[in-house]
């Protein structure tokens, strides 16, 4: 089922970024209502997008609060997870924050040059709530923001019936994907509202989509004006995001997930298996890849995915994922494989390999990548729920430039100068930046440095 070809097979394109959305003139259509109509758009689209479409858009922290007792005493091996995931995740971040100096250093007698790390004031998260609603995502995007010390946190994700509107909704036959139930309380999924409250959210919307983007970057009555939005969605808050970059700032363009093993005759077929198709379940367009120099690996690891993918609920989606975009690369050493693997910048990378030299050899040579994760026991799946790493990541190659969502998201690098009037280096600077401003024509620049000097 899995293809499995030699490296000197690849075909050139499997290393380029891969692109699924590209522009949508709806989304230019939403962002622009949105910023003339405000609250006005944002109902409207509800009642043409979601499941519901509610009389007010802001979830009461009450109606948090009460998800996360419900949570806690229904399902309370799930409210433990959340705790502890969102317990490593926060103290990963912080450490992270400790690791952004402030600092002011003496380059020349007098000239003091320095930067600090500030928080914005108020964060944007969106958080997906289609098929698989996605709570793991709460802890990932919040988390990195209190860290950073942002004032206000906002959550925006698609709304739910409330549970005292389910009679009406039920008795109109509304409430579901085509037919909304208007006017009721605003509610949303009650995982990602327990999530929200254990995580120390400001405020939550009910509130999705494309619409949901506009919002948070131009800001209406209900919602407020966010300084940066961060999290997933599909092709349509994609393109939001990207439309609205330079109103406000964001992490990344995300694309479809993807998984990189790099494997050596001592991995474990069964758990590279397991791993190919945890990604493979996202979607059709997943990419599932393993590098070894062992075709033996190779087969029984094809052989072991099919075998997997026979009692596995998500079946139909991983299938497709591995027909469609998963592969098994022969190379002819491990070397080759890291190549391979610079080359593409996955998302997630594996080094299913025993602890030694060589994997700390094949460690030194990958670069690019969002997260690595180093040995067998290092699931990638640990990545997204519990092991303090955040889950969100850069695909499509954009690993070769830029690294996974963190503290610094959050952060303006500002940077400060002190002169002293006088001192050698301030009249250094001052002489140079005159013959600069001189040299570019600009006689304004020249005269603000010379006349510290006494010289007009």
């Amino acid at each position: 089922m899995i293809r499995i070809q030699k490296y000197a097979e690849i075909e050139p394109d499997f290393f380029d970024g891969r692109d699924f959305g590209g522009s949508i003139d709806i989304v230019k259509d939403v962002l622009s209502d949105v910023k003339k109509r405000g609250d006005e758009a944002l109902a409207e689209y509800g009642a043409k997008f979601d499941v519901s479409a509610p009389s007010s858009l802001e979830i009461p922290q009450e109606e948090l609060k009460a998800a996360a007792e419900k949570m806690q005493r229904e399902n309370p091996d799930l409210y433990k997870s959340l705790q502890y995931s969102h317990d490593l995740a926060l103290r990963f971040a912080k450490k992270q924050r400790e690791s952004f100096d402030d600092f002011e250093v003496e380059l020349e007698p007098g000239v003091f040059t320095g930067q600090k790390n500030i928080p914005v004031d108020r964060a944007g998260v969106y958080v997906p709530a289609g098929r698989f609603p996605l709570v793991s995502t709460v802890v990932m995007t919040i988390t990195p923001a209190v860290a950073a010390g942002v004032k206000e946190v906002i959550l925006c994700t698609p709304p739910r019936v409330h549970p005292s509107d389910l009679a009406a909704a039920q008795k109109a036959g509304t409430g579901v994907p085509g037919k909304p139930f208007v006017g009721g309380k605003p509610y949303a999924d009650e995982n990602i509202m327990a999530a929200a409250y254990i995580c120390g959210v400001t405020k939550a919307f009910a509130c999705g989509g494309s619409q949901a983007i506009g919002a948070m970057a131009f800001g209406t009555k209900s919602v407020p004006r966010t300084d940066v939005i961060v999290g997933p969605g599909n092709k349509f808050v994609a393109e939001a995001k990207k439309l609205v970059y330079g109103t406000v700032g964001i992490d990344m363009i995300a694309g479809p997930t993807e998984v990189f093993i790099i494997a050596d005759k001592a991995a474990h077929p069964a758990w590279v298996a397991a791993d190919l198709l945890a990604q493979a379940e996202h979607d059709v367009v997943a990419q599932p890849v393993l590098a070894t120099d062992s075709e033996e690996l190779a087969k029984a690891v094809a052989s072991e995915i099919e075998k997997q993918l026979e009692t596995l609920e998500t079946k139909a989606t991983a299938e497709q994922s591995i027909k469609n975009c998963g592969r098994i690369i022969i190379c002819e050493n491990l070397e080759q494989a890291a190549e391979a693997a610079n080359r593409k910048a996955p998302e997630h990378l594996e080094l299913a390999m025993d602890e030694g030299p060589a994997r700390d050899k094949i460690a030194s040579l990958v670069h690019n990548y969002g997260s690595l994760f180093i040995g067998h026991g290092s699931a990638e799946v640990f990545g997204d729920y519990a092991a303090g790493l955040n889950h969100t990541l850069p695909t499509s190659g954009s690993a070769r430039f830029t690294g996974g969502l963190s503290v610094r998201v959050f952060l303006k690098t500002v940077t400060t100068l002190r002169a002293i009037p006088g001192s050698k280096g301030a009249v250094a600077s001052a002489e140079a930046s005159g013959f600069l401003g001189d040299a570019e024509g600009l006689a304004g620049h020249a005269r603000a440095a010379r006349i510290r000097l006494g010289k007009n």
